[in-house]
């Protein structure tokens, strides 16, 4: 057990106007199960570099603690070689019985580590490095979204598999994971950052509880400013409607007034500027402890959605549908029925490579959309005529250039598509850089963006929370809900389809 204790923390890319951390302190254990949550952008993957030495900072950040990073980095050339080659790249010192044991308790046979690394599918090379990762002894493990693109079956066994383990830094947007596997959260807040004992779902309800507690002392503020600025107000009219009774006076009309009333109304308005000072006074101290109130509080903004209701009830009908790639022996999609109707949130499901994007890119063809993959069908698939569909890729390589150049080219309002990105908490920073500079959650963001500023009768959206933060992700529940658009989704976010699928199709 030792500790890693961070002060005066503050960092900046070079050439950025702005500090991604700046004078941050906070202290963790290595014994602990660590779950790392934060908006995207807020620094989460820089402060794991940090801890690996990869930037020079200012501050100091102090322990015995030896690193080790998931996922390990892989080249074009790495794909051609096996785990069993690489393995002593990526972990120095490694011995291959200590891996085979990590392999059997992610239900792997040992048989991966012999075969090219670019022959395994997500999960496979997912498992295999956190095999690796855990090898080690006395290693402090930083492990950087490791469900990204995992299909359920396989972020179950990294769920139970993470739950048994200790010592390392969780960084994921997957609810159910935090939930199963960690014991402590270290959150990068708004302005703060905190390091608390719990999972995902006891800081959210504390959260929540501190949340509303900040809105009520700002509103009971906000009143007893609203009260003194009146008072404070009323009684500097008092003075100078008293001051200016000192000269002058009409002898008939005030005819009990002497010479020495003068000094009496100087000092009365005296005692009342000095009641003035008071109020003042009192006013800066509610302001004081307003501030900051606030600062920390994730105002989830309500976005908008304009769905169209197309004039047939069944949008899309599959009867015995099989699919097959031009050069394939095999069908990657076979015999599957389902029909979808207006108003329905269709969630397919099923381990990755069961052909779940493939049905989605018939649907896209059949529909009359342009679709590079070369294929052919058999059985029923039929889609509504005039069709109009709003599609996210999960695939984020396509991005390129400015947004303004991007909202060019997908026909968008530039001032709405900004809009809309700020909701999604895309600081204006980001609106000057190209989009290749983006962090993988804001590449999703702008797809998202972009899907939701289209008006379609049918939304297809592939894997479209991959990176994207825990904030993000009940802003865009809330939204489904709100507007109950038709929609085809492909999410392995357990929380996200249990709380929105009206029907699930398991292939």
């Amino acid at each position: 057990m030792a500790q890693i204790n961070v002060s005066n923390l503050t960092f900046c890319y070079e050439g950025s106007f702005e500090n991604i951390f700046e004078d941050v302190s906070f202290s963790v254990d290595t014994d602990w199960k660590l779950g790392f949550i934060g908006r995207n952008g807020k620094g989460k993957t820089t402060f794991l570099n940090l801890l690996l030495g990869k930037y020079e900072y200012t501050g100091s950040i102090s322990g015995s603690a030896v690193f080790d990073y998931f996922p390990y980095k892989t080249s074009e050339s790495d794909l051609l070689l096996t785990a069993d080659e690489l393995m002593e790249k990526w972990k120095a010192g490694v011995e291959s019985w200590r891996v085979i044991c990590e392999l059997g308790e992610l239900n792997l046979s040992p048989e991966v580590l012999y075969r090219p690394l670019g022959t395994l599918s997500f999960g496979e090379r997912t498992k295999v490095m956190l095999a690796v990762l855990f090898s080690g002894e006395n290693d402090f493990l930083l492990i950087d979204e490791p469900t990204n693109h995992l299909d359920m079956e396989a972020r179950e066994t990294v769920k139970k598999y993470l739950a048994g383990k200790k010592g390392f830094i969780l960084v994921s947007h997957d609810r159910d994971l935090l939930d199963a596997c960690v014991d402590h959260v270290l959150v990068f807040n708004r302005s703060s950052i905190e390091v608390q004992a719990g999972n995902f779902s006891s800081w959210w309800d504390n959260k929540e509880k501190a949340d509303n507690f900040a809105r009520a002392e700002n509103e009971k503020h906000l009143k007893e400013i609203g009260k003194l600025k009146a008072s404070a107000d009323r009684a500097d009219r008092w003075a100078i409607k008293n001051e200016a009774t000192k000269i002058g006076y009409d002898p008939i009309e005030e005819h009990d007034r002497f010479k020495d009333t003068r000094s009496h109304i100087g000092a009365k308005t005296k005692k009342m500027q000095s009641r003035v000072k008071n109020f003042e006074k009192r006013i800066g101290r509610e302001i004081e402890e307003k501030e900051g109130l606030l600062s920390d509080i994730e105002e989830v903004t309500d976005l908008k959605l304009m769905p169209l209701t197309h004039h047939k009830n069944r949008i899309i009908e599959l009867r015995d549908f099989s699919l097959k790639y031009d050069g394939s022996a095999e069908n990657a999609v076979e015999n599957v029925t389902f029909e979808l109707l207006n108003g329905e949130r269709l969630f397919l499901n099923g381990a990755n490579g069961c052909g779940k994007s493939s049905i989605i890119k018939a649907i896209l063809k059949n529909a009359g959309y342009n679709v590079k993959d070369n294929f052919t069908t058999s059985g029923t698939l039929t889609t509504a005529a005039g069709l109009i569909i709003s599609y996210i890729n999960q695939d984020t390589s396509h991005l390129s250039g400015t947004l303004k150049e991007y909202a060019e080219r997908e026909g968008l309002d530039y001032s709405l598509f900004l809009s809309l990105l700020r909701q999604l908490d895309l600081e204006r920073v980001q609106f000057e850089k190209k989009i290749e500079e983006f962090s993988e959650g804001q590449k999703k963001k702008v797809l998202i963006a972009a899907s939701l500023l289209t008006s379609a009768h049918l939304y297809i959206w592939d894997e479209p929370l991959n990176y994207i933060d825990v904030f993000s992700r009940m802003q865009i529940e809330k939204l489904v809900e709100k507007y109950q658009p038709t929609m085809i989704i492909v999410e392995h976010d357990v929380r996200f389809r249990e709380k929105l699928a009206s029907k699930t199709v398991s292939l």
